[in-house]
């Protein structure tokens, strides 16, 4: 493996933050700048700290610490997706899908977190 772009789980955050961010421009104007903006920051923080845990691989406590911020963050984007859904009809079949594959990448961040725990 030459670097964290090779990492299929980061791989998929980053797809999902890029989907999640045009996702979010189409809530209604007022909302751009509260909850769209929370959704934008939450998700592309999922990649971001696989990225900079990733720098800090030599120290395992360090890198499973941002594993597990990534984890939180797509956690917390769940939320705001599920807020999304349920406050804007226009967007809930979108958001629907999103939520899917948010739940798949939390899937996949935990067996990451797994296996990085369980090396010696």
């Amino acid at each position: 493996m030459s670097g964290y772009r090779d990492l299929k789980v980061y791989q998929e955050a980053h797809r999902l933050g890029v989907m999640i961010h045009k996702f979010s421009l189409k809530m209604p104007k007022f909302e751009l700048y509260e909850t769209g903006s929370q959704i934008r920051r939450s998700s592309k923080s999922i990649s971001a700290n696989l990225v900079e845990g990733y720098g800090r691989r030599r120290y395992k406590a360090d890198y499973v610490k941002f594993l597990t911020y990534s984890q939180s963050t797509c956690d917390e984007t769940t939320e705001w997706l599920e807020y999304i859904r349920d406050l804007y009809a226009e967007l809930a079949p979108e958001a629907e899908e999103l939520l899917r594959e948010i739940d798949g990448l939390g899937r996949q961040l935990n067996m990451f977190i797994q296996s990085v725990e369980a090396r010696g």
